[in-house]
């Protein structure tokens, strides 16, 4: 994690993160696109190392903090922070896909979460609220609110509609390095918080969970989150720009339905 000072990003800035962000939002729309049952996670994971090779690019995960793989990959109770390796996917799975994207210096984060060849109306209702949640927070990434509105925004939806927020993991700044300050947690109070300005790049990514908010990491891979209770969870996120008027969205997620 980076130290607590923000970086506020130029004009100059912003349109390099526009490309680092188009060429995410391109290997995660790939990527979603081929995922069903009996793909593999080693292949998922060479496939995005080859998509942001081609376009110049590099996948920031792998290495970062030693994180092993280039993609993180996480089913059903996992939240974050899967390791794709050895991983197969099947028919029902609730597969969060979670990808970082370095361009010439500038770093993007997007994150989607599929519900593999099924019609669960129960699993897909998780994940749509999850990307509601996403949706919602762009109202109050404009200067004047603060981190508090895009934390209780999430919230209040997602309990609203009977699920928990993770507390334990949070969004975070992004554009210079992988993690930046400021924290963003998917929940808190109107008006409390940091202000937002222009020029501050966030990677917001609500993490719902069907049961309790309580979580575990794996010891084995130190690096899996998984909830305590062994309930689905789902995960969406992308990487918005606040400018003095609308709000930038780097990493598109406008081909996902629900």
């Amino acid at each position: 994690m980076s130290s607590n000072k923000i970086s506020l990003k130029s004009a100059a800035d912003i349109e390099q993160l526009k490309i680092s962000g188009k060429i995410l939002s391109e290997i995660l729309h790939t990527l979603s696109g081929i995922i069903e049952p009996g793909t593999r996670g080693d292949f998922l994971d060479k496939k995005a190392e080859e998509l942001a090779q081609k376009n110049g690019a590099a996948c920031s995960f792998r290495g970062f903090e030693g994180y092993p793989a280039h993609i993180c990959l996480s089913r059903n109770n996992e939240i974050v922070h899967g390791i794709p390796f050895g991983k197969v996917i099947e028919a029902g799975d609730v597969v969060g896909l979670d990808i970082g994207v370095k361009y010439k210096g500038f770093f993007t984060d997007s994150a989607v979460t599929l519900v593999v060849a099924s019609d669960d109306r129960r699993k897909k209702k998780l994940a749509a609220t999850a990307f509601r949640c996403l949706k919602k927070t762009l109202k109050y990434c404009r200067p004047g609110y603060r981190l508090g509105d895009i934390g209780h925004t999430v919230q209040a939806l997602a309990e609203s509609r009977g699920y928990s927020v993770v507390k334990k993991l949070v969004g975070h700044g992004v554009g210079f390095g992988v993690h930046e300050a400021p924290l963003i947690p998917n929940y808190g109070e109107k008006g409390k918080g940091m202000r937002l300005k222009p020029g501050m790049v966030l990677a917001i990514e609500p993490m719902l969970n069907e049961g309790g908010s309580d979580v575990v990491i794996n010891k084995k891979d130190g690096w899996t989150f998984y909830t305590a209770d062994g309930s689905l969870s789902s995960h969406f996120e992308w990487t918005v720009v606040v400018t003095t008027g609308e709000p930038i969205v780097l990493t598109p997620l406008d081909w996902v339905t629900f």
